[in-house]
């Protein structure tokens, strides 16, 4: 291999790791995006407002979530198609069995809000 294929080989390698290192999902930061996505008068469920914990809950179900179906690999950004209605029911099963004062629709303005966040930091593409 010539130094000219070398060198071209080599920026390649550069972008993609600089494009991964973009797409750093950062839990503090969503957490307060998702937290000032959701309206005022959804946060308040029972008496209970929605806390930075609640949202941090609803993540890591998420998380688990990708585990278990296999869609996270720790090396890799591969695009992987994520089956929502089934990730859902998951997560308001675990609530359920959580006993978390979260209701349905707080759940569902957390997955949006995630969902949102991730386009603003480009890691998910915009729904067509």
């Amino acid at each position: 291999m010539n130094e000219k294929m070398k060198d071209k080989l080599n920026e390649k390698r550069d972008n993609k790791n600089e494009f991964q290192e973009e797409l750093v999902f950062d839990e503090s930061e969503a957490i307060k995006y998702i937290l000032d996505f959701i309206p005022n008068e959804d946060k308040l469920y029972k008496g209970h407002c929605l806390t930075d914990d609640d949202v941090q809950y609803v993540l890591d179900l998420i998380t688990d979530y990708y585990e278990e179906q296999g869609l996270i690999e720790d090396d890799t950004a591969e695009e992987a198609s994520i089956d929502e209605e089934d990730m859902l029911q998951y997560i308001l099963a675990a609530v359920k069995d959580d006993k978390m004062p979260l209701s349905d629709e707080q759940i569902q303005l957390i997955l949006q809000g995630e969902f949102e966040y991730g386009v603003s930091i480009g890691v998910y593409d915009e729904e067509e």
